[in-house]
């Protein structure tokens, strides 16, 4: 049904103002058309990363989004620690050691971090 057909996204927040300063300004993402009064739609890669208001924000304890960076994961994490960006560290994921801020289990390399409404977003090298 679904295997053909798009997905993106979705954050939900509670100030979309503070929202937009940190996916526009943190995270360099540009904003996709006119945004809406409690919507704004990023492009990221062949996706979307769909940021709204809601009640709900913040309560969301698993990933949000997520970004395959390849080869680019290494200078990716360098530009987002020079934006100011705030890892996560969960030292005690099974099958997973940390060094720094980079997770690793096997060949796969990733990091955490939140935007300012909890929302975790995850970057790896796969």
């Amino acid at each position: 049904m679904f295997k053909d057909q798009a997905s993106s996204a979705m954050a939900p927040v509670k100030d979309i103002g503070r929202a937009r300063d940190f996916y526009s300004g943190m995270l360099g993402l540009e904003l996709e058309g006119e945004p809406f009064e409690t919507v704004l739609t990023y492009r990221t890669g062949d996706t979307r990363l769909i940021v709204y208001v809601s009640e709900e924000a913040g309560t969301n304890r698993a990933n949000a989004a997520v970004w395959g960076c390849g080869d680019d994961f290494d200078a990716v994490m360098n530009q987002l620690e020079a934006a100011g960006v705030v890892f996560e560290r969960y030292p005690d994921l099974p099958g997973m050691t940390l060094d720094g801020n980079v997770h690793s289990a096997g060949p796969m390399r990733g990091a955490w971090f939140k935007d300012p409404d909890g929302n975790i977003l995850h970057v790896n090298n796969m």
